[in-house]
């Protein structure tokens, strides 16, 4: 089973970044040279107590839809948004950034398909800070805007990085010059591997409704517990099926810095990768709305391509513990009280 694990990784994820398994420390000079090219106006709307609450609020609507904090990407000059670039590289892996860059260029696409929509805005994604960077102990950043979710924060260097969404519309481009473009690829693939490999028995678990959801089923809110308890048990699954399901999992690990998703990976593996479900509702075949779900002791992630005839997609990892760092800091408060005690 791990040998498999491995296998998978050195596949995926194979590119070296600045981070140590053992603590995940990140080099964070790129959030601080953010801002110290801002000026006054934007440190403004961009910089914000650590405890602000609008840390915790988080959409993946367009931005003239929902509101966000921070400064815009395109009120930043050349210069200030090449360093925005360096900080979303340094934060998450080369396929990670390139998909970033994929949605956010998909809107120029959007613009063109949808002349009229006034949603239809590129370049408008927000960047916040949350205390200081390389100066507090604890802070963070995110990053927003339509189809795109990233919340970062660091504690004593350690790093959380969920709530993490990523979406696209149309999920598959049918004609033109772009036609087959997939920006979300992988993760609906492998979904399907996986599901159309079960024996009948295994579906009859699995699938544990017909319609799909119209959304991912906990959108955009600020703390998830575990769902229901549907679908498959990994336990059920095949060893060739556990494989795939591995492969699903580091699927979505995979926008994430290499050495953090293969520490969360083993993690996963090590501690409850058995009693893991995997659950499916609506079709089994492209182009038929579909939703899948993966849930852990831990961790939840979800999948949906249900509107516009199934060309729209959606994915999000949420940490049930973890999600904006709170078990980070629960623990960091927890010693600060002790050492002041």
């Amino acid at each position: 089973m791990f040998i498999a694990l491995i296998n998978v990784f050195s596949f995926q994820l194979c590119v070296p970044f600045d981070l140590t398994a053992q603590d995940h420390t990140v080099d964070f000079s790129s959030a601080l040279t953010v801002v110290n090219s801002l000026d006054s106006t934007q440190r403004a709307k961009a910089v914000f107590p650590f405890d602000d609450m609008s840390r915790y609020d988080w959409h993946y609507l367009p931005p003239s839809l929902i509101p966000r904090k921070g400064v815009c990407l395109k009120d930043l000059d050349s210069i200030q948004k090449s360093h925005v670039y360096a900080l979303l590289k340094n934060f998450l892996s080369d396929k990670g950034f390139l998909r970033t860059q994929n949605i956010m260029n998909n809107e120029y696409y959007l613009k063109e398909l949808e002349p009229n929509m006034i949603h239809r805005i590129p370049e408008n994604h927000f960047i916040a800070f949350y205390g200081e960077p390389a100066k507090d102990s604890v802070w963070g950043w995110k990053f927003s805007g339509h189809h795109i979710a990233l919340n970062f924060t660091i504690v004593n260097n350690q790093l959380a990085l969920t709530p993490i969404f990523f979406g696209v519309y149309p999920a598959e481009i049918k004609e033109g010059k772009n036609k087959g473009r997939r920006i979300i690829k992988d993760e609906e693939d492998i979904g399907f591997e996986l599901i159309n490999m079960l024996t009948n028995e295994q579906k009859a678990k699995a699938i544990f409704q017909s319609k799909a959801f119209s959304d991912i089923v906990t959108t955009n809110a600020i703390q998830v517990g575990p769902l229901a308890p549907v679908g498959i048990v990994a336990n059920d699954l095949t060893t060739q099926q556990k494989t795939i399901l591995n492969k699903l999992i580091v699927s979505h690990l995979s926008s994430m810095p290499t050495k953090i998703a293969e520490m969360r990976m083993k993690r996963i593996v090590s501690e409850d990768f058995n009693q893991i479900r995997f659950g499916w509702a609506g079709g089994l075949l492209k182009g038929v709305p579909h939703y899948y779900r993966i849930q852990g002791k831990t961790f939840l992630i979800e999948f949906d391509n249900t509107t516009h005839n199934a060309n729209h997609i959606h994915i999000v990892w949420r940490d049930f513990n973890g999600d904006f760092g709170v078990d980070l800091l629960n623990e960091h408060y927890k010693k600060s009280k002790h050492h002041h005690e």
